[in-house]
C-alpha cells in the first residue's frame, strides 16, 4: 500500500510493507520527499531508533529506475534533447 500527498514544496510518498504473508516480518514505512531539486528516501532504523536517509538528485533516481530492469553491466543513459 502507499499514499501520495502534494505539499507545498514538495510531494510526499509513504511506502507501506504490508507482507505478502501475515508471518513476515514487515518493515518500517519509507516516505520519499520529492523536492525540486532532489529527492528524499526516509525510514526509521528499529534497531537504533534513528532514521535514515538517503539524498538522490533527480538524475540518480532516474538511473535508479533505469538499473531495476537492466541486467548486470555499466551503462550511461543519454539525455534526450529534443
Amino acid at each position: 500500500m502507499f499514499t501520495i500527498e502534494h505539499e507545498f514544496d514538495a510531494t510526499v510518498i509513504t511506502l507501506v510493507d504490508e507482507g505478502d504473508d501475515p508471518r513476515d516480518y514487515l518493515q518500517e514505512d519509507i516516505t520519499i520527499q520529492s523536492f525540486e531539486d532532489c529527492v528524499v528516501l526516509e525510514q526509521m532504523d528499529d534497531q537504533t531508533e534513528a532514521v535514515s536517509r538517503i539524498v538522490f538528485s533527480h538524475a540518480q533516481l532516474r538511473e535508479l529506475a533505469a538499473a531495476l530492469n537492466l541486467p548486470e553491466g555499466v551503462y550511461r543513459l543519454r539525455q534526450n534533447n529534443g
